[in-house]
This record gives structure tokens, sequence and C-alpha cells, in this order.
């Protein structure tokens, strides 16, 4: 026994229409997108995955995910109004004047935010390193799209736009994990210069964290008026620095005293002078009638 489907009353139905929008194309542009979520979806995750192998940084990868998304997304708004009857050319228009005129309203939050990308992708500083700008300088302490938080050693916090970062000098003193302590030592002329030098080295030596390779040195390095200028230095890691510099300054003044060295430093001699005693006596001359005058 034979059936036969009537498939009148179903094409009736897609061609009931409300304008220009008809029950089928109203089906065929959920089915439309549906299926572009789906690939905005499957492109994301291939992406993340993809990110994931690099070296990127967690906040740089958010980011970039987030812009893949986006022109996903826009992409998905452009084809729907497309299979709507929407002309297309016409939204691209809108979003350019959209984009224009946000640009033009926030011109120093777009350089700022231009900024914070050069500063996530060439990263010349990460969290937790110390950096001096020409701002300011400090642990950094967060990095985000606009500003960038140095936590200072007073405890204040100080909020840099990435513009400035970018355009200035930035010092990080802790991506290479060590540091060189470099101090200014005086010594009179009357004391020998290998006393001094073998001073100074058993001063770092009694100095906690002091690193062995590169090795310590101490070098003349300059004649003054009234004593001869040393320079005491040696490495540490930087989480040791501060300690280390510190420690050695109050080891070489010590071995100064033990060795019977002279710390010179400068001196001002004031002379006390008594007028009356300096004064000159008065002369006295005779006058012509023969009375002193």
């Amino acid at each position: 026994m034979e059936t036969s489907v009537d498939t009148s009353q179903l094409e009736e139905a897609l061609k009931l229409s409300l304008g220009s929008l008809t029950l089928g194309r109203v089906l065929y542009t959920l089915i439309l997108l549906a299926v572009c979520l789906l690939v905005t979806r499957l492109v994301s995750s291939l992406a993340k995955r993809l990110l994931a192998r690099g070296d990127l940084e967690e906040r740089v990868r958010k980011y970039i995910l987030g812009a893949v998304r986006a022109v996903l997304y826009v992409l998905t708004v452009l084809i729907v109004a497309d299979s709507l009857g929407i002309p297309v050319t016409s939204l691209i228009a809108l979003f350019s004047v959209f984009g224009l005129a946000i640009s033009l309203a926030a011109q120093d939050v777009l350089s700022n935010v231009a900024g914070g990308l050069v500063i996530l992708f060439s990263r010349p500083f990460t969290l937790g390193d110390y950096v001096a700008t020409d701002d300011g300088e400090g642990t950094v302490s967060e990095i985000s799209l606009t500003h960038t938080k140095l936590d200072t050693y007073d405890g204040l916090r100080v909020m840099l736009p990435n513009s400035k970062l970018v355009d200035g000098k930035i010092i990080n003193y802790t991506t290479r994990g060590i540091r060189r302590v470099d101090h200014g030592v005086s010594a009179s002329y009357d004391d020998g210069t290998e006393a001094v030098r073998a001073a100074c080295l058993r001063a770092v030596e009694r100095t906690a964290g002091v690193l062995p390779d590169p090795a310590p040195q101490v070098v003349l390095s300059a004649y003054g008026e009234s004593a001869i200028t040393y320079r005491v230095r040696f490495w540490a890691k930087t989480e040791n620095y501060w300690d280390a510099y510190n420690s050695s300054l109050e080891e070489i003044r010590r071995c100064f005293a033990e060795d019977g060295l002279t710390m010179t430093y400068n001196h001002l001699n004031v002379h006390i002078v008594d007028t009356a005693l300096a004064e000159k006596p008065r002369r006295v001359s005779p006058s012509a009638d023969g009375e002193n005058k």
C-alpha cells in the first residue's frame, strides 16, 4: 500500500511572509546563525590551542582570543543580516562611522591601548619586575591594556599610562636575575693601595649573598684633593641586592677600623681671631704747638 505525503501545506506555510520576510527565509537564517555560532566556537577553540603552544603570557592570549571572537561575531552579524535581506554595505558604513566616532572621542585611551599591546608583546618587563621609568619606579604589580601599576618601596601604588611608558626610557633591574653593587670608598694617601684593597675584599667575603662569579673587584678610580677613591664592585642575586648592599657598607667600615686604615672625609678648619688683641694701637703724633693729638 503506497502512501503519498502532501507537501502543499508545508509549501504554503513556507511562503507565509511578513513584509519581505518569508518563513522559509527565517528558518534558513536561523540555521545559518547556528552554523556561524558553531564555526565561531570551533575557530576560537582552535586559536586557543595554537596560542597555548607558544610562549605568550596568559593576558596576551586572552586579548588575542577576545579579538578573534569579536571579529567572528561581527562576521556572523553581517552574514545573518545579508540572509535577512538587510544591506550589508549599510551596516559596514554604520560600523565605520561608529568606530571613527569612538576613535576621535577616545584618542588618549586608544593610544594607551596601543602602548599596552606593545608592552604585552615586546615584554620589556613582567609582573614582579622592579623597573625605573621617567615617571617613577617600583615593582610591577599589574599590566592592563591602558595602565601599568607600580608598587613603590614606601607603600605607594603608581598608575602609569602605557603610552608614556612606550615613549620613555625603561630600566629593568630584575630581568637578568643578578645585579652589581658598586661602592665608592675614600682612603687616605698614607694608606697603601694593597692594604685598602685587602680590607675591602675581606669585607666583601664577610657579606652574605655575594656571588663568587663574576669575582668581586676593588680598583683605584680617582685621586682626590685629600683622598684616594676606590670602587668596590661585586654581584648579588636580585632578591639579595639590598641586603648585600647595606651589609657590605658596614663590613667595609669594620675592616678599615680593624686594619687601622683611614676613611677620609672633608674637613673645615675655623680660626677664631680675638679682635681686641688684633687691633693695632693708635699712633700719637705731636702737633705744632707741642700738644699731643
